[in-house]
Formats: C-alpha cells, structure tokens, sequence
C-alpha cells in the first residue's frame, strides 16, 4: 500500500475524532488546519492552499473575540454581563457549538470527497468489503492493468541508449506481428515437384501456371477444395489437398523461407561475438545479401566466408524470401532465355578459346596452376577449363577486402571478375550480383569446370572434382577447396 492510502485513512481518522469533540465550533475552514497535519497538500476554494484559509480563518476567529470583549465591558471598563446574560450566552454558545459541528461535519464531508475527487493522488479505489486499494496493487506482474492496457513508459527520462533500444523492440515486435500475420494468408504448396494452377474450380479448367514445391501464393478465398490464389503474376486455383495454409502456413512458412540480411551500410563489420567490443570476423561491402542463422534482439547471426559472425540489427534490412508460381508464359520465357544464355554462353567460349590460341598461353597456364596449387589441373578440355587453369596460377596470392588484383590481392569477387576479364566477359563486384550471371545449372552435382558457385556473401569458381578455386580470406588468401564446404546458393554457367 502505498503511502498517499496511508495519508487517506489518518486524515479521515483526524477528522472523526475532531468532529466527534464537544470543544469543535469551527466550520470547513477550521477543519483545514488540521489537514495538513495529516499531510494533505489539498486546495479550496479558488486555488487558495489549506495553509491560507487557516490563515483566513484564524484572523476571524481574532476578530470574533475582540468583538465579544469590547461589547462585554461597561464604559468605564468594568464588566456588566449579569447571571441571566451568562446563561443565556452559554445557551446561546452551546446552540451555536451545535450548529458550528452540523455544518463542519457537512463542509468537512464535502471538503474531502470534492478534494479526493479532484486530486488524482488521493482517489482511492474501493473492493466490494468497502477497502481501499492501491492503484499500483491494480496492475500486473508484467506491468499492465487489469482492463489490460500496458504501462505507459516516460520516454522522456530514457538515456539514448536505453530510447533506441526500445524503439528497437518496437519495430521487431511489430515486424513479426506483421509478418505472422501475412504468413497466416499464405498458400503453400506440399507435393514432390509442382501443383497445377488452373482457372478455375474443377480439373477441367485451363492451366495458367504452376506452384513449385515450397513455392508460396496469397490466400484469397476458397471454394469447393480448391484455394484462389495469387503467386507472382499468376492469379487461379489450385487443389487444397496440395497445399496448407492459415496456421500451418504459419509453421511452414518460417521452415521454406529463406531469411536474408541485406547490408545498408557501406563497409559492415561482422563480429565473432554479439558484441560491438568483439573482434571483426570479417567485412561485408553494402548490398551484399547474408544467408540468417539467427536472430536476437541486437544482433543477427548470419552466415558469411569466415564463418558464422554477427551484424548489428541497425545495418541490415531483413527479409524473407519465398519462391512464387511461374505462368505458362513466363516458364515459355524462361527455357528461351536459357537456351539464348547458353547460345551466348557458348559464343563467348569459342570467342575466348581463339583467344588463347592466339596467345599461346594454354601450355603455360596449365604447368604454372599445377605447380602453383599442389593439386591437380582441370581437365575435360574448353573454356571452362582454361579458366580454372588461368584462375589456379594464382593460389597462394593475398586476399584483400574490396581488391581485384590477382597479384596484390583480391576479394571474392573480385578475384571472379578478374579472372573472366582475362577471357574477354565482364562480370559485377559483388558476390549477390554474381547469382544472376549466365544462368542456372540446378545445382552443384551438375557443375562443369568455370561456373560460378555462389555462398551467403561469397563467391568461387568451380575446378572440376568437387572443388572450387576461391579468394577465401585474408587468413588463408587465394586457394582451393571442397566445393560443399558450405551451403550452396546456387551455381551459374557463364561458358
């Protein structure tokens, strides 16, 4: 119980106590001398404190005697108040004591019920037993109140620190209330390869697309077993069967979903530990989109060259990804632009092989990446080889963040983009941009020597044998390893 309550019941008790006496003849002003006595810090009137109505009081009460002492004295200063006048004065007194108590009892009870009304401080809230009960008793263990509002924080008395936390807190709640939400809508497909999207309800309807395995579509109504749907650009139906949604959509959802951290800031530091006062495990170039491992309330654990690091909430922008349908047309579209990328794919290399040829730099090329790398050269013959034989001449040199020289020192991408340049094909600097060069293989188990094996924040080429070719880091520089040394994203074919 707090000590305002406390204050409540000891002027209440006053007050009786005072009312209560024969000797009480004062009315509502009097009563507020005793007031502050019990530690109230009321106001009557207009604004006047309790401290100036006893003021007030008192100077009448002064002025009430003197009165009475002059009109009780003869002219030549004697007393002439006579035996009936006493008695009649004491009626008198007495009938104005009774008075005085009737209108005190009633000011003093309007008194205290105006002021506890109109003073928040001292508004007690009563139980059924007729107890006062502590505002603060009211609310919860975790700081809300019984109609279930939470407490209202004062931002005002916030360091910075603690303010951008909180803030923080907010966002992240909000964003996973949002994305919960959204997942709930979500159509998601459960078979071994696709469900057909039709235009309507029924089997008999046109096929105007396809939802993949894992591939999620936007819940928009259902009729007759079949979700309406829409996925991408496609918009129709697909058999309910295949497919959850609402809760389960919600369960699945965080399972298919690929979480990605993309970097806001120009150079991002990733640490060994949740900690800005922990070592730099390595360094991320803006944009560069980071497979999530997990996430706390500062800091996201993600997955970069190095290995597993940490990024600070302030500096990434989070998503989560999900494959959509493909229409008939885009799926047309798609087959032609990957028989036109390996048309072109295979123009460059017939353009690159005249190249060398006229450079007669194969042989040498060959004997220097055996010597250099310890390991072995690739074999299988065209340009995806001459570009891994050119690429492990280099095993051994520096790694250097943001570099892009093969002698001096590279980056990932760097050391991708040089390594093509050689073959007369421009390739961007940044490992994120890579995963959208030539076109996709389906993975590492059909990988040819020269494609692009694309990591969360990394890049390499493929050498033959399970292996890539790579600017690892600057602990261990340019070398070569397992190609399944981590998870892999996706592979390219650029010849």
């Amino acid at each position: 119980m707090k000590l305002s309550t406390i204050k409540i019941y000891a002027s209440v008790l006053i007050c009786s106590v005072a009312i209560a006496g024969s000797s009480f003849t004062s009315n509502a002003s009097n009563l507020s001398q005793l007031l502050p006595a019990a530690g109230f810090a009321l106001t009557m009137g207009e604004g006047k404190e309790a401290k100036e109505v006893k003021k007030a009081a008192e100077e009448k009460a002064a002025k009430r005697q003197s009165s009475q002492s002059d009109s009780s004295k003869s002219s030549d200063g004697s007393s002439t108040v006579s035996l009936t006048d006493k008695l009649t004065s004491k009626a008198s007194d007495s009938k104005d004591n009774e008075s005085q108590t009737a209108e005190a009892k009633e000011a003093s009870s309007g008194f205290i019920l105006d002021n506890l009304k109109s003073n928040k401080e001292f508004s007690p809230v009563y139980d059924e037993d007729g107890n006062a009960i502590d505002e603060d008793d009211k609310k919860s263990e975790d700081g809300s109140s019984e109609d279930g509002d939470s407490e209202e924080i004062d931002r005002s008395e916030l360091s910075e620190e603690e303010l951008a936390k909180l803030e923080r807190e907010e966002k992240k709640e909000e964003e996973a209330k949002k994305e919960e939400e959204e997942f709930s809508k979500l159509v998601i497909a459960k078979v071994n390869d696709y469900v057909n999207i039709r235009d309507g309800a029924g089997e008999d309807n046109e096929i105007v697309g396809k939802l993949y395995d894992k591939s999620v579509g936007e819940f928009i109504e259902e009729e007759d077993g079949w979700y309406k749907i829409k996925s991408g650009s496609v918009t129709g139906y697909v058999k309910s069967e295949y497919c959850v949604t609402g809760d389960d959509a919600i369960k699945l959802a965080k399972k298919v979903g690929t979480r990605v951290a993309v970097v806001n800031t120009t150079t991002l530091k990733v640490r060994e530990d949740a900690s800005l006062d922990s070592a730099v495990l390595g360094l991320v170039p803006i944009e560069e989109e980071l497979s999530v491992v997990e996430e706390t309330d500062e800091w996201v654990k993600v997955d970069i060259e190095e290995g597993y690091g940490y990024v600070h909430y302030d500096y990434v922008i989070l998503r989560t990804d999900f494959v959509e349908a493909e229409s008939i047309e885009e799926e047309k579209a798609r087959l032609a632009k990957e028989e036109a990328a390996k048309k072109a794919a295979a123009a460059a290399a017939k353009k690159a092989q005249e190249k060398i040829s006229s450079n007669k730099k194969t042989d040498s090329s060959s004997k220097k990446s055996n010597s250099s790398s310890g390991t072995f050269v690739s074999s299988g013959g065209g340009v995806g080889s001459e570009v891994v034989n050119y690429a492990m001449q280099f095993v051994g040199n520096p790694y250097v963040y943001g570099g892009s020289s093969l002698t001096n020192g590279t980056d990932c991408s760097g050391f991708v983009m040089s390594v093509y340049k050689n073959f007369g094909v421009n390739l961007p600097h940044s490992s994120t941009a890579d995963r959208s060069q030539g076109y996709d293989v389906g993975g590492l188990s059909n990988a040819k020597a020269g494609d692009l094996v694309c990591y969360s924040g990394h890049v390499g080429i493929y050498a033959g044998n399970g292996k890539i070719v790579h600017a690892s880091n600057a602990r261990t520089g340019i070398i070569v390893s397992d190609a399944n040394y981590r998870n892999v994203l996706a592979v390219r074919r650029i010849f």
